[in-house]
């Protein structure tokens, strides 16, 4: 079940960026705040849960990098940020690099 909240937790460190994102927007402040909270004390949470069997090291970097690289497509796809090769290839590196701490967890 731990392996669950981690995957958990990665996915919904992807809000918390986006609330900030929304906040920029005066019209979305305080949504976009609201957001950013939420989501950062719930995947904390699930965070907190995932390490009562899953190292820490790994545990974080999963968690990082789940929430990095989504926030990188998010981005990409719905707030038309910058993209090119290195930018992609930077993202598959990250994704192998998680790939690679559960297989050899």
């Amino acid at each position: 079940m731990s392996w669950v909240y981690l995957i958990l937790a990665g996915f919904v460190e992807i809000g918390w960026p986006i609330g900030l994102k929304l906040a920029q927007d005066p019209a979305q402040r305080v949504m976009g705040i609201a957001i950013a909270i939420i989501c950062m004390t719930t995947s904390g949470g699930l965070l907190l849960l995932a390490q009562r069997e899953i190292p820490i090291g790994t545990a974080y970097a999963i968690w990082t990098g789940i929430g990095a690289a989504g926030t990188f497509l998010v981005g990409v796809w719905f707030f038309g940020d910058a993209t090119n090769l290195g930018r992609y290839l930077g993202v598959l590196l990250i994704i192998a690099g998680v790939i690679t701490l559960k297989v050899a967890h």
